[in-house]
């Protein structure tokens, strides 16, 4: 008997010991996260209440308070949106559960971090798809900078307006942008919440590709966000757009609702509808837009009249941005078909290949290439800017892809390669242009630049950027010539006097 007792203590000290449980004091309570060779991690951290029942189409909510230790090892559900019947990635690369109680993020902290900068992630997907939890920060943690992925309500759930709900709220209660509220509360929860994970609330960076961006450039554009980050990186988020008013998206409110079968709806009616009757029958553009109370002005204003927040800023665009022709609804052969004698002057090398060639182009330089330098141009009289384009093309691509298409810098920039993508198919040219445009934007959110590679600060009258490409370097007047004539053409419509 007592052999048999001595054995199993023997065993027990010979066992290796359960590590310690990694826990965080948040608003709302104690959540256990998961400790990794580079990385502690917490994922699934609510930061606004369910935005459910009233507080569909309301200002996000104080986070409810749980008991007991929330378990943040597993990634939370995605905000409602179209999925593949199929199971696979939708075009935001979300899959799996949905739910309507989707106001949550995950945290990537160094070990140890003290007072580390901060990085907050918006997603892309045209504010239709996508997820946080998509996104491994875990290399940014290694790196020193704590990573914060947020999820924020889609579609018509995250962008609508109805002219019952706008009656129904108060005076200076924000509307319609519910999406954009999420990221502002999200910014709010991190600036009270982020030294429980060693990070810095003065040293925060917004960033976000595609949506991200674009929401990017709306934070930037709205005063509400002003003092909940101290620089600003736009990865392909545009920036010409004409206004859209909360009477634009009133009238698109009204025809949602009378498809589903509501005529004159109430409030409550309007809260009762299924989301998925929501997600399948709201029709129209989805995103940030001016309702005259949150958001007063485009992003295309602010820069021209000098009103945006003024925060140092990484802004570019990929070569490939025509990869997104089809969800634009555009044919890029008919387009350049279309285009009159002076384009195709201007555009003289791409026009004399194919009109596909051309109307590729064109889009490329007016949604994106355009739209960021402009804006580069107009954020440089205050805090500096840094103006890139990435042209790389990751070696599994080629030869049969010539272009960067769009969101293909992700992966550099998180030095993280997907869910998709095994780590056999990555080559040395691969990994050397992450670490070099992980190494950028680490350095930017440690520093307020981005010290790599010689990268110069963006001046309208020098005009250079950084070209992350097969041979990275400084260019100089980049595409000058064709960037000009689409400002000449895109200003006038963009209402910028307003």
């Amino acid at each position: 008997m007592k052999l048999a007792m001595l054995s199993t203590i023997l065993a027990l000290l010979a066992a290796p010991a359960l590590a310690d449980p990694v826990t965080a004091a948040v608003e709302g309570g104690v959540v256990a996260g998961t400790e990794t060779p580079i990385a502690v991690v917490y994922r699934n951290i609510p930061y606004a209440a369910p935005p459910v029942g009233p507080l569909r189409w309301a200002q996000p909510a104080k986070v409810v308070t749980w008991t007991g230790e929330r378990d943040g090892t597993k990634a939370g559900v995605s905000c409602p949106q179209t999925m593949r019947a199929d199971g696979a990635p939708n075009l935001g690369s979300a899959n799996g559960p949905m739910s309507e109680d989707c106001l949550q993020l995950n945290v990537f902290a160094p070990k140890g971090a003290k007072r580390a900068p901060v990085m907050v992630w918006l997603h892309g997907g045209s504010h239709r798809y996508g997820a946080g939890w998509i996104y491994d920060g875990s290399n940014f943690a290694r790196d020193g900078v704590v990573l914060v992925a947020i999820n924020y309500r889609l579609g018509p759930l995250g962008y609508f307006a109805h002219p019952a709900l706008t009656k129904a709220a108060k005076p200076d209660e924000a509307i319609g942008n519910y999406g954009l509220m999420d990221q502002i509360a999200a910014l709010e929860w991190v600036k009270r919440n982020i030294k429980s994970f060693g990070g810095d609330p003065g040293n925060v960076t917004v960033f976000g590709e595609s949506a991200g961006g674009a929401s990017t450039l709306a934070l930037l554009a709205t005063r509400k966000s002003k003092g909940l980050y101290r620089k600003a990186v736009v990865q392909s988020g545009g920036g010409w757009g004409g206004p859209t008013m909360i009477s634009d998206k009133e009238a698109d409110g009204v025809k949602a609702a009378a498809a589903i079968g509501l005529t004159d709806p109430t409030v409550d009616q309007l809260r009762a509808i299924p989301a998925a009757d929501l997600i399948a029958k709201a029709d129209g553009d989805f995103g940030p837009f001016v309702d005259g109370r949150l958001m007063k002005q485009t992003p295309a204003q602010a820069f021209a009249s000098g009103r945006a927040n003024d925060v140092p800023l990484i802004i570019g665009s990929n070569s490939g941005e025509d990869s997104l022709m089809s969800e634009f609804g555009q044919n890029a052969a008919s387009l350049g078909a279309s285009l009159p004698p002076l384009v195709r002057a201007v555009y003289a090398e791409e026009a004399a290949q194919s009109d596909d060639l051309l109307g590729r182009a064109v889009f490329t330089d007016r949604a994106f290439g355009a739209p960021a330098r402009w804006t580069a141009a107009k954020a440089s009289g205050g805090k500096p800017a840094w103006l890139y384009y990435f042209s790389y093309v990751g070696s599994r691509f080629r030869p049969m892809v010539t272009r960067s298409f769009h969101a293909a810098e992700i992966q550099y920039v998180f030095e993280y390669w997907g869910r998709r993508t095994p780590l056999s198919m990555i080559k040395p040219d691969d990994k050397a242009m992450a670490d070099l445009m992980h190494g950028c934007w680490v350095a930017f959110a440690k520093t307020g630049k981005p010290a790599c590679a010689g990268w110069p600060v963006y001046d309208p009258k020098s005009d250079q950027l950084m070209e992350f490409g097969a041979a990275s370097g400084v260019r100089t007047h980049f595409r000058k010539s064709r960037l000009d004539a689409q400002e000449a053409a895109a200003l006038p419509t963009l209402e910028l006097s307003k």
